[in-house]
């Protein structure tokens, strides 16, 4: 069989694959942004994910090569479509399926025979049959398992991660059928180095992914009740935490703000499915509310530390370091680094915020915050939420004013430069 790729979606997930696969085969890459598609053509990846020269060899390349597109017309002589779009919760954090419906649409309305379409968006186990089969069906006028197919490989990009990129992390396969899982996994396994893993079923493969996150979340989540727990004690938890990984089997994970697309959200999926076949999730639901109060937390630890160092509150100036939801990467969604800035808000402070990584539209569109694009003068109160490397040049001693406080979310930084850590 010859390949012929469309990508939907061209995020942090589809771009990196996008370009991978289009150094062996055709591949067209689908986005709704004509912003987002007129960017990638002039080699523009705002997200960071793949270098300059990569994009342009791959965009030149007469041979194979990638085509981008906001024009599904262009996808509709392709054989294999892989979805890469988000899958966002609502307010209520319920699964919101609105762009997998939308793009299992635009896919089903080109599909053709013994076409086969991929999934790679978090979901609950059983999603892909139940929610975008019947999608695919209806647009195709196909058959599931007779005029198409179906396959689940979910992705693992790690944001911002520049060791760990799409082709060096083992990819998880399967297919609505055995042929097609077979087929599937060899497609993947001509790009990915770090070799693939076919599961028996789609189910199975939908499922690993969701546990894999879920279960970061509820340790990561633990080690924050204790920062809370040790707080109340005096005691640096990163001291425990430090002593306790000496155990070969201890898990070294360290507390901190749980945001982003994918650890903050998807555990909600594993949980929703779980009350519709009429099981409470206790410990994911708990880890998930543990996590989603950190904001709070740390303001309120912030307020403590001002009020004990003699820090006129109403008068303050303060700098929040970072707003997106992790080092090193651009990305705002669901960055819990807003909870802070909200709640120091809420006890009437001044809140600056610089970070260097994130785009000052974004912010300004999503948040309603003008960033700072330079640190040009001292602060009472310094709150250190996300560890960019950015950050590692500044000067904290020319940024702080005489009498001040430095909080550091992250507990990267080091001990002798800040008053306290999470």
């Amino acid at each position: 069989m010859s390949y012929s790729i469309a990508i939907i979606g061209l995020g942090y997930v589809g771009l990196p694959l996008a370009v991978e696969f289009a150094k062996k085969y055709k591949v067209v890459g689908f986005d709704i942004s004509e912003n987002r598609i007129n960017a990638l053509k002039n080699a523009n990846d705002s997200t960071l994910e793949v270098e300059e020269s990569n994009l342009k060899e791959v965009l030149s390349d007469n041979e194979n090569g990638l085509i981008l597109t906001t024009n599904p017309d262009h996808i509709k002589d392709c054989n294999i479509y892989i979805v890469t779009v988000p899958t966002p919760v609502d307010k209520n954090n319920k699964p919101d399926f609105t762009p997998l419906l939308k793009s299992s649409k635009v896919v089903g309305s080109v599909l053709r025979q013994n076409d086969i379409v991929i999934y790679e968006s978090t979901v609950y186990p059983g999603a892909t049959e139940e929610v975008c089969v019947p999608v695919l069906e209806e647009e195709s006028k196909l058959t599931f398992n007779k005029g198409f197919f179906c396959g689940y490989s979910p992705e693992r990009i790690n944001p911002g991660d520049k060791t760990r990129t799409v082709t060096k992390i083992t990819k998880v396969t399967s297919g609505s059928t055995p042929e097609i899982g077979k087929t599937v996994d060899a497609l993947y396994k001509s790009i990915i180095e770090a070799g693939t893993h076919l599961a028996p079923s789609i189910k199975v493969a939908e499922a690993a992914k969701v546990i894999e996150n879920a279960q970061r979340d509820i340790n990561i989540a633990f080690v924050n009740e204790l920062a809370k727990i040790f707080n109340l004690l005096n005691i640096d938890t990163h001291d425990v935490l430090e002593a306790a990984a000496t155990k070969w089997n201890f898990l070294h994970y360290k507390p901190g703000l749980v945001g982003g697309h994918c650890i903050g959200v998807d555990p909600f999926y594993l949980a929703q499915k779980a009350l519709e076949v009429g099981y409470h999730p206790e410990i994911i639901l708990a880890g998930r509310r543990l996590n989603d109060s950190m904001g709070e937390f740390v303001a309120t630890e912030v307020l403590k530390l001002a009020v004990k160092n003699n820090i006129e509150i109403n008068t303050a100036k303060v700098l929040m370091l970072g707003i997106t939801f992790k080092e090193n990467c651009p990305d705002i969604r669901n960055t819990k680094a807003i909870d802070v800035y909200r709640a120091l808000n809420d006890f009437n402070m001044n809140v600056d915020v610089y970070d260097p990584r994130a785009s000052f539209e974004e912010v300004k569109a999503e948040y309603g915050i003008e960033l700072i694009k330079s640190i040009n003068k001292t602060y009472n109160i310094i709150v250190h939420c996300v560890s960019h490397s950015d950050f590692e040049t500044l000067n904290f001693s020319e940024i702080r004013s005489k009498n001040s406080v430095f909080y550091d979310v992250k507990g990267t930084l080091d001990v002798n430069v800040i008053d306290k850590r999470l």
